[in-house]
């Protein structure tokens, strides 16, 4: 069976961030705004993107 995967997109830019937010959109793979990486659907990936939720989202197919 395949692991679910899930693509996240930064559509909003980390001026002004915190560091810890900085943090958390650079170990999700973004490093700019609009761009998009696909992760495994993992409890440890979404909690990151819920901890920045104004800066990334999951983008639906």
């Amino acid at each position: 069976m395949k692991d679910k995967t899930v693509k996240i997109k930064q559509v909003k830019s980390t001026i002004g961030a915190s560091k810890d937010q900085i943090k958390v959109v650079r170990a999700l793979g973004l490093k700019k705004k609009d761009q998009v990486v696909e992760h495994v659907a993992s409890a440890t990936i979404m909690g990151m993107v819920n901890k920045v939720p104004h800066i990334v989202s999951i983008v639906e197919e």
